[in-house]
């Protein structure tokens, strides 16, 4: 069993693969089965949530499972309690614990101190349930993720540092542009090298959006004041605003068949224009009901063994 899911680099590309099959099989409803049942799972949130909250909720309990979400409010957290003795508590009580935090740190403390699973909810360094969602989505519209031209324009945030550790592996072409200042890390950068050299793919970092767009398969944004940085928001919009919004030209400089993702919320007007996002280039509704699908997916991998898992894939296939 996976002991943390905590950035996505966990699973390596025949696991990503993996799931993205699984993943596939739920959304065809080619399963019908309860592998949860008896399973509990506890939804520790510090931050507000629609699309996470609601497909893991929605996710366990379609497989069986029960799930409680406690907001940090509810909890003797809000009061001081520390991460070791929160993940001490409910290891007690639960087989999985799924953490929404601000500090990635506090998801690390309650990974090293918890019994059970630890998932990564969101956090401010990485989001790998959306990576999920993100990978299946693209190879949903475009067959495949080897040799696909990914452009990620604006922030190199948590939702880009986890993309990147995933495509990488899968052979994915990642160019990223983003302000001078706002690149994703360096260390997930290192990471994605060595990860593109095995799978034959690449990565770039670029000033230049409508350098980046050239050819791109898909185009990738994600709004520039994330929760907990709206103390910035002058700073930022000044520092990505007009060059790194998403608009009808940058689109037009893509392939003609070009895709348009955005993890959600969406700005409209800030990082992405409203007639990209409502526009029929966009695919942002099936990129956010795909997080039902591969939570699913990712829910049957930490809790069945592989050999139970092969043997449903033989039994629909």
């Amino acid at each position: 069993m996976l002991k943390a899911f905590l950035t996505g680099d966990e699973l390596d590309g025949k696991e990503l693969n993996y799931l993205l099959e699984l993943a596939e099989l739920f959304k065809l409803k080619k399963f019908d089965f309860k592998p949860l049942k008896g399973k509990k799972i506890v939804l520790l949130f510090q931050k507000p949530s629609t699309r996470t909250r609601v497909s893991m909720e929605v996710g366990i309990n379609e497989l069986g499972g029960y799930s409680i979400y406690l907001s940090q409010s509810e909890t003797q957290w809000s009061r001081g309690e520390s991460m070791a003795d929160t993940a001490k508590t409910l290891s007690l009580f639960f087989d999985a614990i799924g953490a929404r935090v601000i500090e990635h740190k506090d998801l690390e403390d309650l990974a090293e101190n918890a019994k059970v699973p630890v998932i990564n909810a969101l956090s401010n360094r990485y989001h790998p349930l959306q990576m999920l969602a993100d990978l299946f989505t693209i190879k949903e519209l475009k067959g495949k993720i080897k040799g696909i031209k990914i452009a990620w324009i604006g922030d190199g945030n948590n939702v880009c540092n986890s993309l990147i550790l995933g495509a990488s592996k899968l052979g994915s072409h990642l160019i990223i542009s983003s302000p001078k200042g706002y690149e994703p890390s360096k260390e997930i950068i290192e990471k994605a090298i060595t990860y593109s050299k095995r799978s034959l793919g690449s990565i770039k970092l670029i000033d230049e959006p409508k350098e980046a767009v050239k050819n791109a398969d898909i185009i990738y944004t994600d709004s520039f004041i994330s929760m907990g940085m709206e103390r910035e928001a002058e700073e930022r919009l000044k520092a990505f605003l007009p060059k790194y919004q998403v608009n009808s030209e940058l689109l037009s400089l893509a392939k003609k068949n070009v895709s348009f993702l955005h993890c959600l919320p969406a700005f409209r007007g800030r990082e992405v224009t409203g007639e990209v996002i409502d526009g029929d280039k966009s695919e942002v509704w099936r990129q956010a009901e795909n997080r039902l699908h591969t939570f699913k997916a990712f829910l049957c991998y930490i809790f069945l063994k592989k050999k139970k898992l092969d043997n449903l894939f033989k039994k629909v296939s």
